[in-house]
């Protein structure tokens, strides 16, 4: 290859990058056509932000640039092509890139419902995924496995895998998980107006598991916090997940930057270690809106657990970035939720955030809950049975930043507790939710109060035995039930199911009262 002079650099730059230099070249190649903003010349090629930045600096005045985008000056650009033999450099392999394109009524379906989604909790450190990323992954479960009477988990959706499964295969039955009660509400009203078969699950899955997900999945698909601990975690739930490890399959959609092998080698050691193997690696699999230090891109891995498979849980800090992340660290500030305990007389239990099993205390339960990215305040005030509970928690909080919010949390436990908002206290950044216990209910209430009281229970059930005791059978308990919630699994634990179905569960509970009556 010869090169001109102003070139040199760059071909020096490139042959350094060794096979690696592909990347860079399909770079060029999109300079050399017309302008691309940043964003694009990252995510199409899948190279790293820094990586992209210094070839465009090696590029000197060749390069122009208008805003974020950019391109090579056009009396160049012929140079720049025949120099690099960019017109010779084909895409990266994707056998499935006609079918996305052929699918074009699900791939506009998949980009609206992305485009009605909440955004993610910034606490959580999510970057969606492309419309045709979302497709992609639906087609080629549907293409590699036989779905016909499977059931796929979806480990954190964000990015509406389940939507798009769903649309692939109608006939398909499906889980989703997630910690963001927006997600879940916008997932089960899609779901339901279309009657697909999805079923949405609340859970912080470092706090524990759904028994009803446990063993009930045949597929797993999850996009997990690319760190270790977050990717161990995951892949840990994915394994509770399974209804026979033998033959279930989980997917993880992961990548790392090129100029990272270390980070790469770190996450795979953590799935190894769990006893799972790896069956297939598919490169560059997804797209992202994001992501740019990975080349806004992840890899699809294929894991099959071993006998040796285990499950054990990481720590809290599983995300790269804010109060959720690794360096984040925890510390000790319950000393004024003390203060307010002691003016009555109570005594205080001082307990870490989690809701796994059902807390019962006398005097006051105090939990130190700043680092909530949102959904854990009404999970504790659910699990928790004590004559006060103290939740400190950040004074941005959307449960009291707002008159409607603190209204929303407090409606939910009104037969349980009655909610007091003290912002700004004990300090200008935290907050304090003060929940007292109430001693007596009134009788409308008493089977939501049944149901508060016992979270960790059925509500079907729980509600079904109420109804027994005012004369009706089992049976007929049972329709009224369906009839009345017919959308609703109430075979799940109170506790885990997305604020919005228990919104909906105490409102048709009201409707049957105010009809009773």
């Amino acid at each position: 290859m010869t090169v001109d002079a102003p070139l040199d650099p760059l071909a020096a730059h490139l042959s350094a990058a060794g096979p690696a230099a592909r990347r860079l070249r399909r770079v060029l190649a999109l300079l050399a056509g017309d302008w691309h903003p940043l964003a694009e010349l990252i995510r199409r090629p899948a190279a790293p932000r820094r990586s992209v930045e210094e070839l465009l600096a090696l590029l000197g005045p060749d390069l122009e640039s208008q805003g974020d985008r950019h391109r090579i000056r056009p009396a160049r650009a012929a140079a720049y092509r025949s120099a690099f033999e960019l017109d010779e450099i084909p895409g990266p392999a994707d056998p499935l890139a006609d079918a996305v394109s052929q699918h074009t009524a699900a791939l506009s379906t998949i980009r609206a419902d992305i485009d009605a989604n909440p955004p993610p909790l910034p606490a959580l450190d999510h970057v969606p995924a492309t419309a045709e990323s979302v497709l992609r992954r639906a087609l080629w479960l549907e293409r590699t496995y036989d779905l016909a009477g499977a059931q796929v988990l979806c480990l954190g959706d964000h990015d509406l895998t389940s939507l798009a499964l769903a649309a692939v295969r109608p006939d398909l039955q499906l889980t989703v998980i997630d910690l963001d009660e927006r997600l879940l509400a916008h997932i089960d009203a899609t779901a339901r107006a279309r009657g697909h078969r999805i079923r949405c699950l609340h859970a912080d899955l470092r706090f524990g598991f759904p028994p009803s997900a446990t063993g009930w999945a045949d597929l797993v698909f999850t996009d997990p916090p690319y760190t270790p601990e977050g990717i161990g975690l995951f892949a840990t739930r994915a394994v509770e997940s399974l209804r026979d490890p033998a033959t279930g399959r989980i997917h993880i959609a992961y990548g790392f930057s090129e100029r990272s092998p270390a980070l790469g080698w770190k996450v795979q050691q953590e799935l190894l270690k769990l006893g799972l193997v790896f069956e297939a690696l598919l490169p560059d699999f997804d797209r992202y809106l994001g992501a740019q230090a990975v080349g806004s891109a992840s890899s699809l891995y294929v894991c099959r657990p071993t006998a040796k498979a285990r499950k054990t849980v990481a720590g809290t800090g599983i995300y790269t970035h804010g109060p959720q992340s690794i360096e984040a660290g925890t510390t000790d500030r319950v000393g004024p939720l003390r203060e307010l305990a002691a003016k009555d007389g109570l005594e205080v239990v001082v307990r870490q955030p989690g809701w796994a099993t059902p807390v019962t205390a006398r005097g006051a339960v105090a939990l130190d809950t700043t680092a909530d990215p949102g959904p854990w305040a009404l999970r504790h005030l659910l699990a928790i049975s004590a004559d006060r509970v103290l939740l400190l928690v950040d004074n941005n909080h959307p449960d009291i930043t707002s008159e409607r919010g603190q209204r929303g949390l407090a409606d939910l436990v009104a037969s349980k507790y009655k909610l007091r908002f003290l912002r700004s206290n004990p300090d200008p950044k935290s907050a304090v939710i003060v929940a007292d216990r109430i001693s007596e209910t009134p009788e409308p209430q008493q089977i939501q109060r049944a149901l508060l009281d016992r979270a960790h229970g059925k509500p079907g059930n729980i509600w079904r035995e109420a109804l027994t005791r005012t004369g009706l059978t089992k049976n007929e308990a049972r329709a009224r039930i369906t009839e009345l919630l017919p959308d609703l699994d109430l075979s799940a634990r109170l506790i885990d199911l997305p604020r919005h179905q228990l919104a909906e569960l105490f409102t048709a509970l009201g409707a049957e009262v105010l009809t009773d009556r």
